[in-house]
């Protein structure tokens, strides 16, 4: 599918293409060497998910539509973080060590990912579109 079926231009496929290369770059320095470098009984969960979520993000700069949900799983798990764990410690003043740095973070992708995510696109084709048969 080119950017005339799917009604994305190709200035909005390069900057989906930007906003996968971030996590790429970002998880890639600070997570591969956990991956790699690691004592034999780290749990290693958090290093396993974001590692895997910037290897997804890695297939979307060459599929940056077909790639989308991983943004909308960004964009949906760090709104839930903002409301329900973020917003509440903020308001109480019970706020960890390292909160500064994790509001910052999450709030930057809770800001981006609404203006790069093509609505419209995800609109038709996980809306609009009729889901996969049940039988």
């Amino acid at each position: 599918m080119n950017s005339t079926d799917s009604g994305v231009s190709i200035a909005r496929l390069n900057v989906l293409r930007a906003t996968y290369l971030l996590p790429v770059v970002g998880l890639g320095m600070l997570i591969v060497p956990q991956l790699f470098n690691h004592a034999p009984s780290a749990r290693g969960e958090i290093p396993s998910l974001l590692g895997a979520i910037g290897l997804l993000a890695w297939i979307g700069l060459k599929y940056p539509l077909q790639m989308l949900p991983l943004l909308m799983f960004e964009f949906a798990w760090k709104t839930i973080w903002l409301v329900v764990f973020g917003l509440p410690q903020w308001c109480a003043g019970e706020m960890s060590a390292t909160f500064a740095e994790d509001f910052q973070n999450i709030a930057a992708g809770v800001i981006l990912m609404p203006m790069v995510i093509p609505w419209c696109y995800v609109y038709r084709c996980y809306v609009r579109q009729p889901g996969a048969r049940w039988r």
